[in-house]
């Protein structure tokens, strides 16, 4: 029968494990960082450009898109809703990818905060223009053409996937 040893009773001591064990304390080796240079960056940031460009512009044509269909579907009352509706998430979101780009070329300081402020503020907006253009327009509203507008510009850049060249 094997005999078992007792554990060490004084916990606070703690043997030191082999220079060769794994769980070796020595520093870590220093991991080179990735930096970049100024023409990878500028290559990121037209990229970036390109991107946010055609993200706007595929907003604004399907925003033109809801409006003329709701105007042939339903008259003008419809087409002024649709364009409430759609304007109401569009025109804050054009802003917004305009501070972006702004941003990206060099003009103001991108962080973080600044890009999650602008997405509140983008919220924001987009909900004081839906209650602005509700409140405006009273009765005259036609609620279907006014959410499909909302909807329509809220899902556009999905568009965007289906002509994606690479």
């Amino acid at each position: 029968m094997t005999q078992i040893e007792a554990p060490d009773r004084d916990s606070s001591r703690m043997s030191r494990p082999a220079a060769n064990e794994p769980w070796d304390e020595s520093p870590e080796p220093e991991i080179a960082s990735a930096d970049l240079t100024a023409e990878q960056i500028a290559r990121l940031n037209h990229g970036a450009l390109r991107l946010l460009a055609r993200l706007v512009l595929v907003q604004l044509v399907a925003v033109v898109a809801v409006v003329l269909v709701a105007w042939g579907w339903a008259g003008a009352a419809a087409a002024v809703s649709a364009l409430v509706g759609a304007g109401s998430y569009a025109l804050p979101n054009v802003l917004f990818a305009l501070r972006l780009m702004f941003s990206a070329v060099g003009v103001g300081k991108a962080s973080p905060v600044t890009f999650f402020l602008g997405e509140f503020l983008k919220l924001g907006a987009t909900a004081a223009l839906l209650v602005l253009g509700v409140s405006l327009a009273g009765g005259a509203l036609v609620w279907p053409a006014l959410i499909a507008g909302l909807i329509v510009a809220l899902k556009s850049h999905y568009a965007l996937s289906l002509f994606k060249s690479s």
